[in-house]
């Protein structure tokens, strides 16, 4: 693998192509300029993702692309790159895009690797390796948080990535193992109260952020959930705004709002925390992970955290994919991929420091 095509720069997209610059040729592509001007190293093209014309003219070129656009324009790159025997990578939290995905990877040539993030993406992969330590196990309880530093009013929150993603996670049903049985509950639901390093926070379900998680662990667990973290009173809000003013009959006017109200912070920080419980030697043990990331310097300029982790978590991914480490073709889930490995490329070590 030597040409990667990255497909939308914006706030992570533009690291993305910046980070896989360091080892690859990269071409970003959008329809607008990057979103920080820096001297970059890759070559920027302008061009309508949409048209069925540019993506057929151009991808042939490639030997990978990674998609960071908005989930509803994955579908038409995925099915362009597969039919050139194209890796492809994305970023997204929609399952039914990831569905769609895994049907097509049915007679791929190329690996077809989705939901690359952090959370599903980061998060699977961690759960995964937690999981493989034990004999027999009991449960998996997955958090994430992407959060302002320093919130302010009571929605507390700052959309330091898509606003459609973060609405489309909030409104989707969440797939879960409860009492040993696959099902969905509705999103912001499930409210629970965390304490991290002396400061109170909510989680509650979303969707998305277990990927495939529930097919691989399905009659192997008691409990698997995962939970969005956020500063208590926001799923309260977000339930007022998208039910009680039945907002979410107009995602895109509440997506309007939203960015208007709540725009990105310089400030933020990203909670992971995983917990996985079951028995070794048949004893019953409970192994966790915490780590709390910051915004951090990469190539003069400030990124935030939520980005670079997020950032470094795909390129990562594509790393292990250039260097053999994964399969080269068909459907690869996150909670498979080893998080040793994972962690020892360029990129994942970001995320081990």
């Amino acid at each position: 693998m030597k040409k990667i095509l990255v497909i939308g720069l914006g706030k992570v997209g533009t690291l993305v192509a910046e980070l896989l610059s360091q080892r690859f040729e990269v071409t970003g592509l959008d329809k607008t300029s990057p979103h920080y001007t820096l001297d970059y190293g890759f070559e920027i093209l302008k061009g309508d993702v949409t048209s069925d014309h540019l993506l057929t003219t151009l991808l042939p070129s490639f030997d990978a692309v990674v998609s960071a656009l908005p989930y509803y324009l994955n579908k038409k790159i995925a099915e362009k790159a597969l039919g050139h025997n194209i890796h492809y990578f994305d970023l997204t939290e929609d399952l039914k895009s990831s569905q769609l995905l895994r049907q097509m990877a049915n007679d791929a040539q190329a690996s077809v690797i989705p939901q690359c993030g952090l959370a599903p993406g980061f998060i699977a992969i961690l759960g995964g390796h937690l999981a493989n330590g034990f004999d027999r196990l009991r449960d998996i309880e997955l958090r994430v948080g992407a959060l302002p530093r320093y919130p302010n009013g009571q929605l507390a929150y700052s959309f330091t990535w898509s606003p459609a993603g973060v609405i489309n996670e909030y409104l989707n049903d969440a797939e879960i193992i409860h009492n040993g049985e696959r099902k969905k509950v509705p999103s912001l639901d499930g409210i629970e109260y965390i304490n991290i390093e002396g400061r109170e926070l909510e989680a509650f379900s979303t969707s998305g952020g277990l990927g495939t998680m529930c097919e691989t662990f399905a009659g192997r667990v008691d409990t698997l959930n995962y939970k969005t973290i956020r500063y208590p009173g926001h799923g309260k809000l977000m339930r007022f705004l998208m039910y009680e003013l039945i907002m979410k009959e107009d995602k895109h006017q509440l997506e309007k709002i939203l960015s208007q109200a709540k725009p990105p912070v310089k400030e933020d920080v990203v909670y992971v925390y995983a917990v996985v419980e079951g028995w070794k030697d048949n004893q019953l043990l409970r192994d966790e992970y915490y780590k709390a990331f910051y915004p951090r310097l990469i190539k003069g300029k400030q990124w935030r955290a939520i980005s670079w982790t997020t950032a470094a978590s795909v390129a990562a991914v594509v790393s292990m994919v250039a260097d053999g480490l994964l399969p080269q073709q068909g459907y690869i889930k996150q909670e498979d991929i080893d998080f040793n490995e994972f962690l020892n490329t360029d990129y994942g070590k970001y995320l081990a420091q």
